[in-house]
């Protein structure tokens, strides 16, 4: 399940994403149990001259049994040779990536879930500030540029809507089952709630509130589920890089592979 964060100012970008893996494990008598795993990739990176553009992933967390980050030195490989691109050309080319190995899998055609979701974000070459680009595989493949200042969010984001946007969105449908509530009132919920967002100034923050910021809806989320009965779909360690136009990416905290003694 996992979440996963962007925040985009005039400074740069941050991308910030929790490491666990909800998978269902089938049995051999049918049933499915979850299984999880606190040391995925949901933050993705590239190495010089591609290093002004980063990605972070949920939903499906992967194809077949391999994880969405596993696919990572394939998709390096491909791009070696090329010189630094746009970032929607890097957002189309990770797409079709994703999009080749889906529609190699027979067994994908009917697949009617929870797509793989990617926020790729980066700076063009010589552009003061940056863009962000969202695809769905296999559903919506087709990048689309998001607003250049703002916070995007994708995965387990019931606790973090309801901090930010006052409520969470399930209200809606909650309250057209006991009142007769029209489409038209169902879609003018989210302005009328808009006197409870909270309400970040990006353009004032600087670049360390937005790392300070991103760790915090992803900290509160781990904890509320850590407390609480639900279901504990973010866990693990949380990965947080920033990208700059003058200095390219940043690791600001990373999961290292370690042995038993820490």
């Amino acid at each position: 399940m996992s979440l996963s964060i962007v925040v985009r100012g005039p400074e740069g970008l941050v991308f910030a994403a929790d490491s666990r893996s909800l998978l269902d494990l089938t049995l051999p008598n049918g049933s499915t149990i979850p299984i999880s795993f606190d040391a995925t990739n949901n933050l993705l990176t590239f190495d010089k001259p591609h290093n002004f553009v980063a990605a972070v992933t949920y939903g499906l967390g992967g194809i077949g049994d391999r994880s969405v980050s596993s696919f990572m030195p394939e998709i390096e490989a491909r791009i070696a040779t090329e010189g630094r691109m746009s970032v929607q050309e890097y957002s189309k080319k990770l797409s079709r990536f994703f999009m080749d190995v889906w529609d190699s899998r027979p067994e994908l055609k009917t697949y009617s879930g929870v797509p793989i979701t990617f926020l790729v974000g980066g700076f063009n070459e010589g552009e003061l500030y940056s863009r962000t680009y969202e695809m769905h595989i296999p559903f919506k493949p087709e990048p689309l540029e998001l607003p250049q200042t703002g916070i995007n969010w994708g995965g387990q984001k019931e606790l973090v809507e309801r901090l930010v946007l006052g409520y969470d969105p399930a209200l809606a449908e909650l309250l057209s089952e006991a009142w007769p509530l029209t489409e038209e009132h169902m879609k003018a919920m989210p302005e009328i709630a808009q006197p409870l967002w909270l309400k970040f100034p990006l353009h004032a923050m600087g670049l360390q509130g937005y790392v300070d910021l991103a760790i915090f809806l992803i900290r509160t989320t781990i904890e509320s589920q850590r407390l609480a009965l639900y279901l504990r779909g973010c866990g693990g360690p949380i990965d947080v890089a920033t990208i700059t136009r003058r200095d390219g990416l940043r690791y600001v905290q990373r999961k290292d592979v370690a042995g038993e003694i820490r």
